[in-house]
């Protein structure tokens, strides 16, 4: 990515750190890891690139940051959906939480998660194993929390937790391929309508 600036000493002044690293992360959710250029981000955040290397670091360690910031806001849904007492309340949560969340105006549609690294050259190898890293620890958790419904009877012990976490992980990631297409909300809660009505009958069962 080039040689990297000399450090500024001391945190620059004249900006709001939060409020630039709310615009670096749209710049991502909107263009990717790739397609967010050091131009691109710069400009939004309304700051030089020396400033961005000494407040935030270089793009990758901008890149985590936004994640991060993306993880707590937009996608804390998917903590709490983790909360509710049964698991069709925990699916029925995640799932509407993804169409809320990839299809919110005045931000951009779909999922930073998903979108981040889905084309990426070598120089974005470390953002796409994060973001590999990152889905399959929200899977991870959607496959314990229904693991527990089985061992607590809230599901049939033969359900196959670890296939039925992957459809609803599956399907979140397609809710948020979909919405970043242009599909619109009402169609998309339209399916998730579909897969919710379906749960007394599909289990994820071998």
């Amino acid at each position: 990515m080039g040689t990297t600036p000399r450090r500024a000493t001391g945190r620059p002044r004249g900006f709001d750190p939060d409020e630039a690293l709310e615009r670096a992360m749209r710049v991502f959710w909107e263009q990717g890891y790739e397609g967010a250029s050091l131009n691109n981000l710069t400009d939004a955040m309304g700051i030089s690139t020396a400033s961005m290397y000494a407040t935030f670091g270089n793009k990758e360690q901008l890149f985590r940051k936004a994640l991060e910031r993306y993880d707590e806001g937009q996608s804390a849904y998917a903590i709490q959906a983790l909360t509710e007492p049964t698991a069709l309340g925990v699916v029925t949560a995640l799932l509407n939480g993804t169409v809320q969340t990839t299809t919110r105006p005045a931000q951009p549609q779909g999922c930073l998660g998903v979108q981040g690294a889905l084309a990426t050259g070598d120089s974005g190898r470390e953002v796409r194993k994060l973001l590999v890293d990152w889905r399959n620890d929200g899977h991870a958790r959607i496959h314990e929390r229904l693991q527990r419904a089985v061992e607590e009877g809230d599901l049939p012990p033969e359900t196959d937790a670890g296939l039925l976490s992957r459809y609803v992980h599956t399907l979140q990631a397609g809710i948020a391929v979909q919405a970043a297409s242009g599909v619109s909300r009402e169609e998309l809660q339209e399916l998730v309508d579909a897969a919710l009505r379906n749960w007394p009958v599909f289990y994820g069962v071998r």
